[in-house]
């Protein structure tokens, strides 16, 4: 809510951009307070200084993931190697260090270092034993993973629930510290408290931040809703962080067993490359198909009725003609989107399933294929095996699949894995069968983190037998 000044680095780099001839002129205009300040940076040379402090976190995140900080003090050499360390004994003020010398160096590294890992132990992404040695934790495992910040992951683990569904999600994707660096240009809250007020979730009348923007902005793209082009640039990059930040989730939902929060979650990674609600119907995500040709095909009474893109595909032209009605430059869209659209078959088996005793390792061997026709398809089309048909998506984008096996019944997710299909590819999921012998209706799920309206379900009937251990447990109940 207020004129933000540009930074004196985006003036010189707007003051370098001219091309014509070796000599240009810029005109600042500026506030005259502000004129001798502008001359001084402009003219004279700037030191460059270290701001690594203030993203350090995420660094000892990563370092400790991939094992080159095991203990307080390989954290403190780590950082003797950097810039920051360099700068320190040259501006010791602008750093707040109290004074030049190794020991005052040496305590300020060091309360640093504890400060920042105290940070992240209180976070749940790392741990510290009493001997000071550092282990990376399964969310600080999934930051470094997804290069996401500490107080994102820590935001999302302290929000999920069991009950969480996609609203739930989209809340607290929001709220990810990604955005939170996102502009908030003068003048522009009233025009994004406008466009909440036609959404599905809107936001406080009486608070706006970057977190708001981005709930407001995403709901945008899932109605299609045309919003100013100063807001675009904002829009597309949420679009992009999300895709990461909404796998972040799936790793964080599914290290706590939860199925539905993790298939609501992947359900939002469809909207947001498609750019739709859930509720749409899958036609819709075809290039050019308005609500008037949905309710054509869906009224159509030929022999099988026109319900999804395969559909589409199997009409003959003449009656695709006469249900889209669209000209010929139109219908080469909707023929790439429908060519691009993934037809999987899906195997699967579980090993020894007669063999299954209560505590033992289960495995479910899944086979994906897609179904193409190697011989009609050129060597660029095969290449381009996989990439996702996204128009209103800000980037290319190759697809993702989750496969996972669940129980619906106590909302239970027993495995998960992510994969990227080409043509051909084999998963095994892997987990422990529940401890209580007795019959279970498992669910494997196929889940598509791009298209709506391909996922598949496929049930897992799983008998567990008695193990030896309970056997032995109960003769020994009845000797006592």
């Amino acid at each position: 809510r207020r004129h933000v000044e540009y930074r004196i680095v985006d003036v010189l780099h707007m003051m370098g951009r001219h091309e014509t001839g070796s000599i240009g002129k810029c005109v600042i205009m500026c506030h005259q307070p502000k004129k001798e300040t502008l001359k001084k940076l402009l003219y004279d040379p700037l030191p460059m200084e270290s701001h690594l402090d203030s993203f350090l976190h995420d660094h000892m995140i990563s370092e400790t993931v991939t094992k080159t900080i095991e203990s307080m003090q390989d954290a403190v050499d780590y950082l003797t190697w950097s810039f920051l360390y360099r700068r320190l004994p040259k501006n010791p003020t602008y750093y707040g260090l109290r004074g030049t010398s190794n020991v005052h160096i040496s305590e300020f590294l060091s309360e640093m270092v504890e400060t920042i890992m105290g940070d992240l132990e209180e976070s749940r992404c790392l741990k510290i034993d009493d001997e000071g040695e550092v282990s990376a934790l399964n969310l600080g495992m999934i930051a470094a993973y997804y290069y996401i910040q500490y107080k994102t992951i820590d935001i999302i683990a302290s929000s999920v629930t069991a009950k969480t569904k996609i609203k739930g999600v989209l809340e607290i994707l929001s709220a990810s510290w990604e955005f939170a660096s996102l502009p908030l240009r003068f003048g522009e809250e009233k025009t994004v408290k406008m466009l909440a007020r036609h959404q599905p979730y809107g936001i406080p009348d009486t608070a706006y931040d970057a977190h708001c923007k981005t709930m407001v902005l995403l709901q945008c793209h899932f109605s299609r809703k045309v919003i100013p082009a100063d807001l675009r640039p904002d829009q597309h990059f949420i679009l992009k962080e999300s895709i990461k930040l909404v796998q972040a989730i799936v790793d964080v939902i599914s290290s706590n067993g939860w199925l539905k929060p993790a298939l609501a979650a992947m359900e939002l990674s469809q909207m947001i490359v498609q750019g739709l609600w859930n509720k749409d119907h899958p036609l819709k995500q075809i290039p050019h198909f308005t609500d008037e040709i949905i309710k054509r095909c869906l009224a159509h009474k030929g022999e099988e009725p026109v319900e999804s893109v395969f559909d589409i595909l199997t009409l003959d032209d003449d009656v695709r003609n006469d249900l889209l009605r669209l000209p010929d430059d139109k219908m080469a869209d909707v023929a790439v989107f429908c060519n691009n659209y993934p037809n999987v078959e899906v195997k699967f088996q579980v090993q020894d399933s007669d063999n299954v005793t209560s505590g033992d390792p289960v495995q479910i061997v899944v086979n994906l294929e897609r179904d193409v026709d190697e011989e009609e398809l050129t060597e660029e089309e095969l290449a381009g095996l996989g990439t996702v048909a996204a128009p209103l998506f800000p980037q290319e984008k190759k697809e993702g699949w989750w496969i996972l096996v669940g129980d619906t019944s106590s909302n239970t997710l027993h495995a998960l894995k992510r994969v990227n299909l080409v043509q051909k590819q084999k998963v095994v999921l892997e987990f422990l069968a529940p401890e209580e012998a007795g019959d279970y209706n498992l669910t494997l799920f196929c889940m598509s983190d791009c298209y709506l309206g391909c996922d598949q379900e496929y049930a897992v009937p799983l008998s567990v037998a008695v193990g030896d251990n309970d056997e032995e447990d109960d003769s020994d109940d009845s000797q006592d």
